[in-house]
């Protein structure tokens, strides 16, 4: 669910089957590798196939259902429609948030050193921090990743129109844990 709010779509192809496509940078080949172990779980029996565009792995599989299992899909980029989750979908992430947070951190966020000055004793001083970011131009996409913040504890803020992060050192901890470092 996380992957496809971030980056994927679903397609119609021929005969009424839908692709789901999910992109992904193609220097994190064990990621790539995931998502596909992911597809086929998902759809057993699936075979899901790869095109490499410059930088990206376009990771996809074709299926009748796609639009059961993400009826979010729609006409349109997703921050211009509305991104709710039914019922039964809120309940598959609240009984998961990590694996919901994974999916949208890995393809819309980003782990990095953040640093600020201070002034201690007299004298300008450097602090390097980490911090997980996600940005989504979707407000509701947004506000669904706070929502899972909020239910596994991780302290958040916004910090930009489109930014969500997690600066603080115990939020970054529980967020290495659950999502685990893009590799």
């Amino acid at each position: 669910m996380g992957w496809y709010l971030g980056d994927g779509y679903i397609s119609t192809g021929r005969r009424g089957v839908y692709n789901l496509h999910i992109y992904n940078d193609r220097q994190y080949e064990q990621l790539n590798v995931g998502i596909l172990v992911l597809m086929r779980a998902v759809k057993p029996g699936s075979r899901p196939h790869v095109r490499l565009v410059p930088g990206t792995v376009v990771s996809t599989v074709s299926w009748k259902h796609w639009p059961c299992l993400f009826p979010q899909h729609g006409p349109g980029r997703k921050h211009e429609r509305p991104i709710l989750l039914e019922e039964w979908q809120e309940e598959i992430v609240t009984a998961f948030p990590g694996d919901f947070l994974r999916g949208l951190f890995h393809s819309d966020g980003c782990r990095a050193n953040n640093w600020t000055t201070r002034v201690v004793a007299g004298k300008r001083r450097r602090y390097d921090y980490p911090r997980w970011q996600f940005s989504n131009r979707s407000a509701d996409i947004r506000e669904l990743c706070c929502w899972a913040l909020d239910l596994v504890g991780v302290p958040w803020r916004e910090s930009g129109p489109w930014t969500i992060s997690v600066s603080r050192r115990e939020g970054v901890a529980m967020l290495d844990d659950l999502v685990g470092k893009k590799s």
